[in-house]
């Protein structure tokens, strides 16, 4: 994806509202959620999950200053959004808390019994 014609601040800065709505975790939640097994246990691809892949970039993104974010963590942060908005209308009916739903959001930086 192109550079915004004032670079990654306002790249940022499109994408900042909605990333903090979407990602509701901490930096220190979402890093120890992401050491549990049940975190590894959901996502798809070799190894290490897509979605837990994702939620070690939301961690340095989230102890990142807004100001020394780049073009590509804007990338990755619509990426995020876009993820948790399409996910989060597919809940399940029942077992919320204990559901693979919910622990594949969780990845993502986002818990949805915190909404």
């Amino acid at each position: 994806m192109a550079e915004s014609s004032n670079g990654p601040d306002e790249a940022v800065s499109d994408v900042w509202d909605d990333w903090r709505e979407a990602v509701n975790m901490t930096a220190k939640q979402l890093e120890d959620w992401l050491a549990t097994d049940e975190s590894q246990s959901v996502g798809q691809g070799e190894g290490e999950s897509t979605g837990h892949e994702s939620g070690r970039r939301i961690v340095e993104i989230l102890q990142t200053k807004k100001a020394d974010l780049t073009e590509d963590d804007a990338q990755h942060m619509r990426k995020v959004v876009g993820y948790v908005k399409r996910h989060l209308a597919q809940g399940p009916q029942d077992d919320v808390e204990h559901s693979r739903w919910r622990y594949s959001l969780m990845n993502w930086g986002h818990d949805p019994l915190e909404d």
